[in-house]
């Protein structure tokens, strides 16, 4: 069955069962924020052939990576979601199971997040587009932003960099990784087809964090050095960065040599983890109640943002925001 055999009404009778029941019927979504909190608002967009494709992205995929980088912004902002809305562009030929199954995809993601659909707009166009909006809310002195990092602050990644193009690498060329189990290559196609927002340590960050401190830091949708850079941009510093201590997974240091590693983890974009930049002492507590963190350097008052090597090995490298994806 096509799009073009029921229309639109038709299509959005049948989306209605993935909303939140009783948001839709009205030109507009009304929902409350919680008492003496902020909202907090973010839009992505995902076109078919730039972000995904049918051959390396199946429909429920699709719908899952959309919501998380949405969810994504969010954790980096230090923001519980409220909900989305969902603009999607569709040619007439599509498959009403494709909408349904890249539905799908998008409330399992929320429902992990206690979060749903509140509506949205479907229009004809030449080719594939989703667009996102989601909502969430904060407390004022919890919103976690760029321009917050100060010198001496600890560098924190959340969790491994580099996964999420190593899958993309073996759904393109399924003939690499022989040497890979089965287990080892099902972690890297999943990190990049249903990637996994960090909302799960705000709890944590707020439990250590002391009250009125104010952190930086985002996500690293974009690649973790330009993650770095942006935030370095923003506060007006510099950055050190330890390449011994980048985390990867074992099963991406199976796949390529460790320089290629290395720039993947860099600069290969899509793993939403959070980079957090911390005051020493909070950023160890961090790390040790969340097995998954590593402290990988520290803001500089200069404003040079480099790769390092303490054991002189590899000359210091300066991280650039032209070596990761470019939209233009």
């Amino acid at each position: 069955m096509k799009v073009r055999e029921i229309g639109e009404q038709g299509l959005l009778k049948r989306l209605q069962s993935f909303c939140v029941p009783g948001m839709l019927g009205d030109d507009a979504a009304v929902l409350a924020t919680p008492p003496g909190e902020q909202l907090i608002v973010t839009t992505d967009m995902l076109v078919d052939g730039v972000h995904f494709s049918d051959r390396t992205t199946p429909p429920d995929a699709a719908g899952w990576r959309a919501v998380a980088a949405n969810l994504s912004d969010l954790a980096a902002m230090g923001a519980t979601p409220l909900g989305i809305t969902v603009g999607l562009s569709l040619t007439g030929e599509t498959e009403v199971a494709w909408v349904e199954q890249l539905y799908t995809g998008m409330r399992e993601c929320l429902q992990r997040y206690d979060s749903g659909i509140l509506g949205g707009d479907i229009v004809r166009s030449p080719l594939k587009a989703i667009s996102i909006t989601a909502l969430g809310s904060a407390p004022l002195e919890r919103i976690i932003r760029r321009n917050a990092a100060q010198p001496g602050d600890a560098i924190v990644v959340t969790g491994v960099h580099g996964s999420s193009r190593a899958g993309l690498e073996l759904l393109l060329h399924p003939e690499k990784g022989e040497n890979l189990t089965e287990s080892d290559r099902h972690s890297l196609i999943q990190a990049h087809q249903r990637p996994q927002p960090r909302l799960d340590i705000l709890p944590l960050l707020w439990d250590i964090l002391p009250s009125q401190s104010a952190i930086a830091g985002m996500d690293s949708s974009d690649g973790l050095a330009d993650a770095i850079i942006q935030i370095c941009q923003a506060s007006n510093t510099g950055a050190s960065i330890d390449r011994n201590l980048i985390p990867a997974s074992p099963a991406l240091t199976q796949l390529v040599p460790p320089p290629q590693a290395l720039q993947w983890a860099l600069y290969g974009g899509e793993d939403f983890e959070l980079v957090l930049c911390l005051p020493p002492q909070v950023a160890q507590h961090f790390v040790q109640r969340l097995p998954s963190a590593t402290l990988i350097g520290k803001i500089t008052p200069e404003t040079e943002i480099s790769l390092v090597d303490p054991q002189k090995k590899y000359p210091d490298e300066p991280l650039s925001l032209n070596r990761g994806f470019q939209h233009f």
